[in-house]
């Protein structure tokens, strides 16, 4: 959606760690370390291709795989600035009503045809409205 629509739109990513999943938080928290390296996209993308078995040790193991300072990763995953965000990221979804994820939103409105033809029937509708 971003390469057809160049300029008009922006991604945004906020953090939902689900509860049933016991080790989504600290996914959360390693991704945006990652970010202060400069590879919050690259380490995003481990993470989830290897979700099922996602644990302390593969997060090391993706972490080292893709040039971060390990040491640096984990102090930063700690801290309190990364554990607010995931904890208002988490607030925010849950008075938008997200249950689950992805949950995606276009200008604020759920999006429940998550097609490529509805997304962009969606970013069409909002872009009207500007």
């Amino acid at each position: 959606m971003l390469d057809k629509n160049p300029g008009k739109v922006n991604l945004v990513i906020k953090h939902f760690p689900l509860a049933n999943h016991k080790f989504a938080r600290r996914a959360s928290a390693v991704a945006l370390a990652a970010d202060r390296q400069g590879k919050f996209w690259e380490c995003h993308a481990k993470i989830f291709e290897n979700l099922k078995g996602i644990n302390e040790a593969k997060v090391q193991e993706i972490a080292k795989e893709i040039g971060l300072d390990v040491e640096k990763l984990n102090q930063d995953a700690k801290d309190p600035a990364i554990q607010n965000l995931i904890t208002r990221d988490v607030n925010n979804g849950r008075q938008s009503g997200v249950r689950g994820t992805p949950t995606i939103f276009v200008n604020g409105k759920r999006l429940n045809n998550r097609s490529l033809a509805g997304f962009q029937q969606a970013i069409d509708a909002a872009l009207k409205k500007m």
